[in-house]
C-alpha cells in the first residue's frame, strides 16, 4: 500500500529538498501539496521526482478554485495531480443555516463540474465545524455531501471525531464518496499541549488498524494521507508513523 504525506505538517521544517529526501528515504512514494509549494511549480516537481515520490493529490483555497480555476489546473498539472481537494472555508465565510451549508455545496459542485471537465477528481477536505449541528440539528457536512452529488470527500478522521462524529458512521453511510483519507491520530487528553492534542499516527488513541480496515472495505480510496498538525518532530513524526502504518 502507498502511503502519502501532507507537506503541511513539514511547513516548519525547511528547506524542502531535505523534506522531500527525508520522505523517500523512509518509504513514502506519494506527498500531498499544499499553497506553500506551488510558487515554482517546476521545480518542485524536479525534486519530487528526484527523490522518487509522486503527488497525485493536493489542496487549493477555495477563492483560487472559484476566481482562477485556470490557474490551479495548471499547477496540478504539472505537479501530476489527479485529485484537487479544497481543504478550508474561513470562519467568517461559513455559513450558520442549512440554507447557507447547501448553497456553499452548491458552488462546491460547480468547481466539481469544472475539475472533471478538466480530467480531474475534485473532493472537499473537513474539520471539524462541518460536524456541528445548525437549525433543526442538520449537520452541514451532510448538507455539503448532498447538495453537491458529484464530488468526491477527503475525509479527515481525526477531525471527525474532533467534531463529535462517529467516524464508522460516516464511512459506512459516504463510503462510494471517500476518494482519500487523512491518516491523522489524536493524543490521549491532556497530552501532547505543545502540539495541539495531536500525536503520531499508531501512537494515539483513534483505532487506525480498524479504520483503515473499514476504508479498503467500503470506499475506493486510494490515498491515505500521513498528517499532523503542529508536529514539534518532522522526522519523528514521519518515521514512527509510517512505521506504524505499515503494520494496519
Amino acid at each position: 500500500m502507498d502511503w502519502s504525506f501532507q507537506l503541511y505538517s513539514a511547513r516548519n521544517f525547511q528547506p524542502w529538498d531535505k523534506v522531500l529526501k527525508t520522505l523517500g528515504a523512509l518509504g513514502y512514494t506519494q506527498v500531498e501539496g499544499f499553497g506553500a509549494v506551488y510558487e515554482e511549480p517546476e521545480a518542485f516537481r524536479a525534486e519530487l521526482d528526484k527523490n522518487g515520490l509522486a503527488m497525485p493529490s493536493g489542496h487549493f483555497g477555495f477563492d483560487m478554485l472559484e476566481q482562477d480555476f485556470a490557474k490551479a489546473v495548471d499547477i496540478a498539472r504539472t505537479l501530476g495531480m489527479k485529485l484537487i481537494a479544497c481543504p478550508w472555508l474561513e470562519p467568517a465565510e461559513r455559513p450558520t443555516d442549512a440554507e447557507g451549508w447547501r448553497a456553499f455545496g452548491n458552488r462546491l459542485a460547480a468547481i466539481g463540474a469544472k475539475a472533471r471537465d478538466a480530467g480531474f477528481d475534485f473532493a472537499w477536505h473537513n474539520h471539524d465545524f462541518e460536524f456541528v449541528p445548525v437549525e433543526g440539528g442538520l449537520v452541514p457536512q451532510r448538507l455539503i455531501l448532498e447538495a453537491a452529488p458529484d464530488i468526491g470527500w477527503e475525509v479527515d478522521i481525526a477531525w471527525v471525531i474532533r467534531g463529535g462524529s462517529d467516524p464508522l458512521h460516516w464511512i459506512e453511510e459516504f463510503g462510494p464518496r471517500i476518494l482519500a483519507v487523512h491518516v491523522k491520530d489524536i493524543a490521549p487528553q491532556g497530552e501532547a499541549a505543545n502540539e495541539d492534542g495531536w500525536s503520531d499516527v499508531g501512537h494515539g488513541t483513534v483505532d487506525w488498524a480498524g479504520l483503515v480496515t473499514a476504508l479498503r472495505k467500503n470506499t475506493p480510496a486510494k490515498y491515505f494521507v500521513m498528517e499532523h498538525d503542529n508536529p514539534a518532530d518532522f522526522d519523528r513524526f514521519a518515521s514512527r508513523s509510517i512505521a506504524a502504518a505499515k503494520t494496519f
